[in-house]
């Protein structure tokens, strides 16, 4: 079994979760400064709500089969 599906949901989750707590560590971590800097806070807490989603997306379509 291809476990990769089921590692795209769980970042995704962690993605979504973390951009809509708005952790301090998660967004001021060294790679996600520069995003912030660009989109100011509340855009890069978008970008990374809409990055997790399409994970978590991606990562269903692989578990159901759809994409391979």
């Amino acid at each position: 079994m291809n476990y990769s599906g089921f590692i795209l949901i769980a970042a995704g989750l962690f993605t979504v979760v973390c951009s809509i707590k708005d952790y301090d560590w998660f967004m001021e971590h060294r790679k996600a400064r520069l995003l912030v800097k660009l989109l100011k806070r509340n855009g890069a807490r978008i970008f990374y709500t809409v990055l997790g989603t399409g994970l978590v997306v991606f990562g269903g379509l692989f578990v159901s089969g759809v994409i391979q």
